[in-house]
């Protein structure tokens, strides 16, 4: 049976953005994201976080790392009884310093790569579908695939609404406040239930 699924951007979105998170200690969520996530669980959406993670062909760090932050990311919710159903990163860049990872690739956001993959592995429903993410890339890659995409103010949000966005022909379909916010609109929409 096809699920709704919430495609949830991770820095600026999920934590806090401070940069690169080139250390574990770094990563800290923003508030409100386990309650979020819990309430997405509840209402039995996928909760796929989909992230660049440039830092990696950069060489600011090892791709190990984004994965142990990822692992935090997930005992972290565990913690709070929420989880997510799938991690997806782009490690590429086509102007990185560690070859192995310099390349223009199809998974960079605004691609659609990560999606196509979780599109691959679980059966979902992509008309009741969202993309949540603090900056304009996220709701071209929403466009690219026909989903809905949701801005938060949040990270680069703030900044990517006041001086971007009304330059652009993007249109996200909602403007929230924070993560929380953002997935309390979406399951009011869906009717409270998906």
């Amino acid at each position: 049976m096809k699920r709704p699924a919430v495609f949830v951007d991770r820095d600026g979105t999920i934590n806090e953005q401070m940069g690169y998170i080139n250390h574990v200690s770094r990563f800290t969520f923003l508030p409100g994201t386990a309650e979020a996530i819990k309430l997405l669980n509840i209402h039995r959406f996928l909760v796929i976080v989909i992230s660049n993670q440039s830092g990696v062909a950069r060489g600011y760090f090892p791709i190990e790392l984004v994965n142990e932050v990822h692992s935090r990311m997930k005992t972290m919710l565990e913690k709070e009884g929420a989880w997510v159903d799938a991690v997806y990163f782009c490690p590429h860049h086509p102007s990185g310093n560690v070859a192995e990872y310099r390349k223009a690739c199809d998974c960079r956001k605004p691609a659609t790569g990560m999606v196509r993959k979780a599109i691959d592995r679980f059966d979902i429903d992509l008309k009741s579908s969202y993309v949540i993410g603090d900056r304009l890339s996220d709701i071209e890659m929403a466009e690219r695939l026909d989903l809905k995409g949701i801005l938060v103010r949040t990270g680069y949000g703030r900044g990517e609404i006041e001086y971007l966005l009304p330059g652009s022909t993007l249109r996200p379909v909602y403007i929230a406040d924070d993560l929380l916010e953002a997935v309390k609109w979406i399951i009011k929409r869906q009717g409270g239930k998906s």
